[in-house]
């Protein structure tokens, strides 16, 4: 279970800086089938699909720091993997965000993260400590029914200002 772990945060460390790019207006085009394409007008062409699996929620920028939500299906992501034995998972999705300071593009790795997620029946879950690694706050999470979850995220980042984020997702 660990070396999934470490594996799922390494690719999320790989991938998320590109997702600050997404939605501050640098010409960047984001389709999740056809990965991602930057626009002419800056001389830039990348083409890089996103892992299976791999969901982006919305930015949110509080009190000048930009909040960069993910979620990762876990069973998506393990599909590909053989592997003796039964595995336990802790949950059936991984949700990380990451925080940048959008003015000098540095990122925020130090400070403390809590997740509260509210599903779609408008019941909300115990808050869950997030684990700081790679330069993302992340945890295992369970999505069971259908319908939009709502991703309450409280921080305490290396500023010592307390910031709260919100970010939700339609699950099917």
């Amino acid at each position: 279970m660990k070396r999934t772990t470490i594996a799922i945060l390494a690719i999320l460390c790989l991938l998320l800086p590109f997702t600050a790019l997404a939605g501050d207006g640098h010409g960047m085009k984001m389709d999740m089938d056809k990965g991602m394409k930057m626009g002419k007008d800056k001389g830039m062409h990348m083409d890089m699909k996103m892992p299976k699996g791999m969901i982006m929620l919305e930015n949110e920028v509080v009190e000048g720091i930009l909040g960069m939500g993910h979620l990762k299906d876990l069973k998506a992501g393990m599909g590909k993997m053989k592997m003796g034995g039964k595995m336990k998972m802790d949950g059936t999705h991984n949700f990380s965000v990451m925080f940048q300071n959008p003015e000098t593009k540095e990122y925020v790795t130090k400070g403390k993260a809590a997740l509260k997620v509210e599903s779609p029946n408008g019941e909300t879950g115990k808050a869950i400590m997030l684990m700081g690694k790679g330069g993302n706050f992340a945890a295992d999470i369970t999505l069971t029914e259908p319908g939009e979850y709502h991703f309450y995220v409280a921080t305490k980042l290396a500023d010592g200002q307390k910031r709260k984020y919100h970010f939700h997702y339609d699950f099917k």
